[in-house]
C-alpha cells in the first residue's frame, strides 16, 4: 500500500490547514524574494511564488523534515526562480524578447529610486550564484548555513559567492560612497 492510499479525510484536512497557514505566513515573503531573484518583475515573482507554493502543497507528502519546513520551501521557490531566468535568457536568445522593467513593489521615496535603480543594474551584474547568494543573506536575512542548504551548495562556496559578490558590489558603486564622502563634513 502507498502512503497516499493511507491517508484518512482527517490527515488530509490537517495537512491542507497547516499548508494553508504556511502560505498565509510566507506569501509576501516569497514574493519578494522571487521579485529580487528574477530582477525585478512583479507579476513574474507572484506566478513564481505561486508556482512554488504548488509545486510544495503537491510534494508536501514527501517532505521528511531533514531540514525546516521553510527551508524546504525556499529551495522549491528558488529553482523556480532559476529556472524562470534561464528560460527567459533562451526566450531572449532567440526571440529578441525583453519584458520592460518594473518597478519595485515596495514604497520608495522618490529620490531614492535612481539609488535603487543603480543597485538592481549593479545586482543584475553579478553572476547568478552571487546575486542568489547575496539575496538570500543580505535581503532576505537568511544565514550562509541556510542559503547553503536553499542553494544546494557548500557553506564556503556560499560564503566565496558572498565575497565575489560584494567586491563587484563595491566597485560598480564605489562613486556612490565617494560622493557621500565628500558630503560629509
Amino acid at each position: 500500500m502507498t502512503g497516499a492510499a493511507l491517508e484518512t479525510p482527517a490527515l488530509e484536512a490537517d495537512l491542507e490547514n497547516r499548508f494553508g497557514a504556511f502560505v498565509a505566513d510566507n506569501a509576501e515573503r516569497a514574493r519578494q524574494l522571487a521579485w529580487r531573484l528574477v530582477g525585478g518583475d512583479q507579476a513574474t515573482a507572484e506566478d513564481i511564488a505561486q508556482e512554488a507554493f504548488v509545486k510544495a502543497y503537491r510534494s508536501l507528502n514527501r517532505f521528511r523534515g531533514d531540514s525546516s519546513l521553510e527551508t524546504w520551501f525556499y529551495r522549491i521557490l528558488v529553482r523556480e526562480a532559476h529556472n524562470y531566468r534561464r528560460w527567459k535568457r533562451v526566450r531572449e536568445f532567440w526571440g529578441g524578447i525583453s519584458s520592460p522593467e518594473v518597478p519595485d513593489p515596495s514604497p520608495t521615496p522618490p529620490g531614492d529610486l535612481l539609488l535603487r535603480r543603480r543597485i538592481e543594474t549593479a545586482l543584475g551584474r553579478l553572476t547568478r550564484n552571487q546575486r542568489n547568494a547575496f539575496v538570500l543573506v543580505h535581503e532576505e536575512g537568511f544565514t550562509t548555513r541556510e542559503a547553503a542548504k536553499l542553494l544546494d551548495r557548500s557553506q564556503g562556496t556560499i560564503k566565496t559567492h558572498l565575497h565575489r559578490a560584494l567586491q563587484a558590489l563595491r566597485r560598480d558603486l564605489e562613486d556612490l560612497h565617494e560622493a557621500t564622502r565628500e558630503d560629509t563634513p
